[in-house]
């Protein structure tokens, strides 16, 4: 599953940052509601744990925080370094391996923005960013919603966590793509059991200017929620 991942996102990596300002989904829908999450972010440390081609890192150095963000993909962290012109440190490092290079209580803020449905067991990447937050750190994730996830992969199964795959077209050549599927209890349970709790939990919206790209899937989600926000803060 880990090298189907990587291999997808090397792959699609130059389209997905030709593309990333104004993706609807991205620009206009995830991201505006999982930046809301932040406080004053101006001399904060944050890490964008899979930070694909620097996109969040790009917005938060320009708000003055200082940022590390690692990818499973070189191809990505390529990307984000050549956007982020030398500003930010980027590595390339597995989201479900322990982060070894950072040492505890480093960061204000850590950010993983839909990467998290790409684990099977999401406790010790948990743990690791609660490990790597400052006292009383803040957690913020943006995840596919479970009960979207459950329609559109036609799950049977609810309450098991299951392998799923799609096929990807807005980013060029078609290209298929592995995650996890899971249910509202098994994505909630390993932040609280973790040494978290849940500040915030919101189901989005998107933005005006997602009606003028893609006026179909505007509609819907404005009837049915795709991804979900969650902010945490280290007990």
């Amino acid at each position: 599953m880990k090298e189907k991942i990587k291999k997808a996102y090397d792959e699609l990596a130059k389209n997905y940052n030709r593309l990333i300002d104004h993706k609807p989904h991205n620009a206009y829908y995830d991201r505006p509601n999982t930046l809301a999450l932040f406080d004053d972010v101006k001399e904060k440390s944050i890490l964008d744990a899979a930070c694909g081609p620097g996109k969040y890192a790009e917005i938060l150095l320009s708000k003055g925080a200082t940022v590390s963000g690692f990818d499973l993909s070189p191809e990505m962290i390529k990307l984000a370094k050549t956007r982020n012109r030398n500003q930010g440190e980027f590595f390339v490092h597995d989201l479900a391996e322990p982060l070894t290079l950072i040492k505890d209580e480093s960061f204000d803020y850590v950010l993983c923005a839909l990467a998290m449905h790409y684990l099977e067991d999401w406790n010790l990447t948990i743990r690791e960013f609660n490990r790597v937050l400052k006292s009383k750190g803040r957690l913020i994730v943006s995840i596919e919603h479970p009960f979207f996830e459950y329609n559109y992969y036609n799950s049977t199964e609810y309450f098991k966590t299951e392998p799923v795959k799609c096929i990807w077209s807005g980013f060029g050549k078609p290209i298929e793509m592995n995650s996890y599927r899971r249910s509202l209890n098994n994505c909630i349970l390993p932040f609280t059991e973790n040494e978290f709790y849940i500040d915030k939990l919101v189901e989005p919206m998107p933005v005006k200017e997602f009606e003028e790209l893609d006026p179909k899937h505007y509609k819907e989600l404005n009837e049915f929620p795709a991804f979900m926000c969650i902010k945490a803060i280290k007990k």
